[in-house]
């Protein structure tokens, strides 16, 4: 009973702290405005935008292998669609700006949105898709080859310790 009494009266005092303080909500929306920022220059809004496309064409294949004779129906519902849920994207952006926001301080996602506004920020976001390609194919080679030598290490003491392999 004590522990829940303690809970209550702090979670009274984080909410009369926050309703005195119209700064908290102020810093909180700046630093999701800040986190946007951050996103629109890595070109993360970018990344996610053809998620609502998407979901619509999965929809429209469901119903299209259910009968293909709505092909017409579902072409023309699909594009209305797609243009009708586009404003939603704007919910997708909120929330990823929130989950940074919550990440990182006001004054950490300024020297973000800095770095990624000068020049070696620029080559980075300029770079990093290549370089994410090349090092995902040079881990999956090293993986197959470190694969190989461990595949034949067991076979080799496997066959010592007198299995037939």
């Amino acid at each position: 009973m004590k522990k829940l009494t303690r809970a209550i009266g702090a979670g009274a005092f984080c909410l009369s702290v926050m309703m005195a303080s119209p700064a908290a909500f102020a810093a909180d929306a700046a630093s999701i405005a800040t986190a946007k920022q951050v996103l629109t220059v890595t070109g993360a809004t970018t990344m996610f935008q053809p998620l609502i496309a998407g979901v619509v064409e999965q929809a429209r294949l469901l119903y299209l292998q259910q009968n293909p004779g709505l092909g017409k129906d579902l072409n023309d519902l699909a594009n209305k669609m797609r243009a009708d849920l586009q404003p939603r994207f704007s919910e997708l952006v909120d929330e990823m700006a929130k989950m940074y926001a919550d990440a990182f301080t006001q004054q950490e996602l300024k020297d973000i949105l800095n770095f990624y506004q000068t020049p070696t920020g620029k080559k980075l976001l300029d770079q990093q898709p290549k370089l994410v390609d090349a090092s995902m194919s040079f881990a999956q080679d090293w993986a197959n080859k470190l694969s190989e030598e461990v595949t034949a290490a067991m076979r080799e003491e496997l066959v010592k310790r007198g299995h037939k392999m």
